[in-house]
């Protein structure tokens, strides 16, 4: 699928500002950034990009004395590899597992190794919402435990999960190409235990999990987040992320609707994981 690359300057730049503007972009639908210095680029699909979200972005609010400028592009699938491959080096989560390319060589020689090579640009473990969620699943126990990977991009956190002993794996994601490569990952990790589909969260119904792993988005984590209740077992386990730190307030709102209880909140720059635990 097409993106829209969405590149913003701003002057002066800061962190602060950064977040600022990434919070406005993400109510608008757009699901990825990657950040420089003084700029940052966000990411919406093709198929989401209306003409009153281009309006809004001409709204965008700015602190004062802050100049901001941009530039909208399409970026067509087949970019993104050549565009990854340019760029991409190994990322070491918690000196435990690494995540890297193809054409890296393993000398790290950590307890866990993905080899992940991505038809998109989203999910590698460069953006801090992957690599949250590689911290919270280090952290878990799934030994022989039934897995719902939901959006699971290029399927590095359902590999994660088989190589930590999980006994089924369901890897969902709405995008063809992430199924695609989600398939393709499986096979070059050697792993015999998930199997990929192309949906969404209708594809759940009926299923039962002891774990669910979701890193999507706000809207789409608000609106799903009663599915997954229902299709977690008791004592089960929901870890969320792709929301910014300004979102904490709805999600523990809507976690507290459906009776799942907080248990732990970790954050990378503006970005938070949350875990919760059905009752």
């Amino acid at each position: 699928m097409d993106y829209i690359e969405l590149k913003i300057e701003l002057e002066p730049a800061n962190q602060e500002t950064n977040e600022i503007i990434i919070a406005q972009l993400a109510e608008l639908g757009f699901e990825s950034f990657t950040e420089n210095e003084s700029d940052f680029n966000a990411y919406i699909k093709i198929t989401d990009f209306t003409d009153e979200i281009a309006a809004k972005i001409d709204e965008l609010i700015v602190p004062d004395g802050t100049q901001i400028s941009h530039q909208i592009e399409r970026i067509k699938d087949q970019n993104w590899n050549a565009q990854w491959e340019s760029s991409f080096e190994p990322i070491n989560v918690n000196n435990r597992c690494l995540v890297r390319a193809s054409f890296h060589k393993n000398t790290s020689e950590l307890e866990y190794d993905i080899i992940i090579d991505p038809k998109m640009a989203f999910g590698t473990g460069h953006h801090q919402t992957t690599y949250l969620m590689i911290e919270q699943i280090l952290k878990a126990d799934l030994k022989d435990k039934v897995v719902l990977d939901m959006g699971c991009g290029t399927g590095v956190l359902a590999i994660l999960a088989e190589m930590k002993g999980a006994k089924a794996i369901t890897a969902i994601d709405i995008d063809e190409w992430a199924y695609q490569n989600t398939t393709e990952n499986i096979q070059i990790n050697e792993c015999t235990k998930i199997v990929p589909h192309c949906g969404d969260v209708r594809l759940i119904e009926g299923m039962e999990f002891d774990v669910i792993l979701a890193n999507i988005n706000r809207n789409i984590l608000l609106s799903d987040m009663k599915h997954y209740n229902q299709s977690m077992l008791k004592g089960g386990m929901l870890i969320i992320s792709g929301i910014l730190k300004i979102d904490i307030d709805a999600i523990m709102n809507n976690s507290v609707d459906l009776g799942l209880i907080h248990q732990s909140t970790s954050t990378r720059d503006e970005w938070v994981t949350m875990s919760f635990l059905k009752s």
